[in-house]
């Protein structure tokens, strides 16, 4: 099996450029990791500590022990890998960090002279990131590793009959920090005891929110205290559903904020013409009385928790896709989010799913029905908004966990 995948890494390292000619993000993926090498000999000679992300969700997991680390560990230089452009291409210029880079293809080479190339005092892999190449040169050499925010589950690699060399490179782990007691039970199945149930760490990320300014003058100007309903992190297939109930189903009294996924001009403007109220997008609010609007669409990046903060309601898009975003970030205000069907690969959504934070819907009448109840039922809204923000003030504190445990080892 180790013999199939280093081959399959080698037919995929030829293979992408070739690729990347007639596809926009693969050709990020290939052009972005051609500089990764070069980046990182930035930090020759100095003490590294290495974070690596697969994207963006990701990221946001790594984010609040970076912040700590910063504040208690200045002398060790912080290092960012990620694995998909969406990660790399919003947060490159993230100013915690010295080297934002790609991670290079994982191929045995590669991660010889990766490792090679820094002076590691600690890796922190993030969720469930494993590269048994890279996992197995850090092994080699002695270099601490560890995992938060770990999820694992039973058709992974690890706990088939076959899967032995991925079991094997998990030996390069110090520890695992995992999100729940499955994960533990999954990974004691397989002989490691070194576990600690700690949670995750978005959880002490979004809780910081509320500790920030969250207005945006342009959107209380919108808003104008009037009932207002956030979609952030929309595909295709939600704003079908938002713009069916908008045009069909919504009241005068309500307004509607989006913030697609896809903000290309031409994604943009068909939203915007599917839409038979009255709406402005981000981009052209200059000298507009933003209050005569019904409906706003940003087509921009990097605003969306600030809005959720001035949302009634808010819909968390991806759940139509098995792709669900960020469902915490609204969560933290206290509001009730409402998401699609296909939440099960989330922890949290399961969670608040379960206790009725959080409202699956998975057709155009449970939406529609769903909205109007939320509007109408104030004392309904107002206790789906409690639950959600109990739910994170209960989860906070693997960040601690995690920090305590690096003191102790770096």
């Amino acid at each position: 099996m180790k013999f199939l995948y280093d081959f399959t890494v080698f037919l995929v390292s030829l293979l992408l450029p070739i690729v990347s000619i007639f596809n926009k993000k693969i050709k990020l993926f290939v052009e972005g990791r051609k500089e990764t090498f070069s980046k990182i000999e930035a930090l020759k000679n100095e003490k590294v500590i290495w974070f690596h992300a697969a994207s963006l969700g990701e990221f946001e997991q790594a984010r609040p022990i970076i912040e700590e680390l910063k504040k208690k560990a200045k002398k060790y230089k912080i290092l960012v890998t990620f694995f998909s452009p969406s990660g790399y291409e919003i947060r490159k210029n993230y100013n915690l960090a010295d080297v934002v880079c790609y991670l290079p293809i994982d191929s045995k080479s590669n991660a010889r002279k990766f490792v090679k190339e820094l002076n590691l005092e600690l890796v922190v892999f993030v969720k469930y990131e494993f590269w048994p190449n890279l996992l197995n040169e850090l092994k080699n050499k002695k270099v601490h590793t560890i995992l938060v925010s770990g999820i694992l589950r039973e058709k992974q690699l690890f706990f088939k009959s076959y899967g032995g060399f991925m079991r094997k490179s998990l030996e390069a782990f110090h520890h695992f920090f995992v999100q729940d007691v499955n994960s533990e039970k999954l990974l004691n199945s397989i002989n490691f005891k070194n576990v600690t149930v700690a949670g995750d760490t978005r959880f002490d990320r979004v809780s910081k929110i509320l500790e920030q300014d969250n207005s945006l003058e342009f959107i209380n100007q919108f808003k104008n205290d009037t009932y207002t309903i956030v979609a952030g992190s929309t595909w295709k297939e939600d704003e079908e559903l938002l713009v069916n109930y908008i045009n069909k189903s919504a009241s005068e009294d309500e307004k509607f904020i989006f913030a697609p996924h896809n903000i290309k001009a031409d994604a943009i403007l068909e939203l915007q013409k599917s839409i038979n109220k009255k709406t402005v997008l981000f981009s052209e609010k200059e000298g507009e009385s933003l209050k005569q609007y019904q409906v706003f669409i940003i087509d921009t990046i990097g605003i969306l928790t600030k809005i959720y903060a001035a949302a009634n309601v808010a819909y968390v898009g991806g759940g139509l896709k098995t792709g669900l975003h960020n469902i915490l970030e609204p969560a933290t205000f206290g509001i009730p989010v409402v998401i699609g069907n296909k939440y099960q690969k989330f922890k949290e959504a399961t969670d608040l799913v379960k206790i009725g934070g959080c409202i699956s819907v998975k057709n155009q009448e449970e939406f529609t029905s769903t909205l109007i109840n939320l509007k109408e039922d104030i004392s309904f809204r107002n206790l789906t908004g409690i639950i959600n923000k109990k739910y994170i003030e209960d989860n906070l504190g693997a960040t601690k966990l995690i920090i305590n445990y690096i003191k102790n080892n770096i």
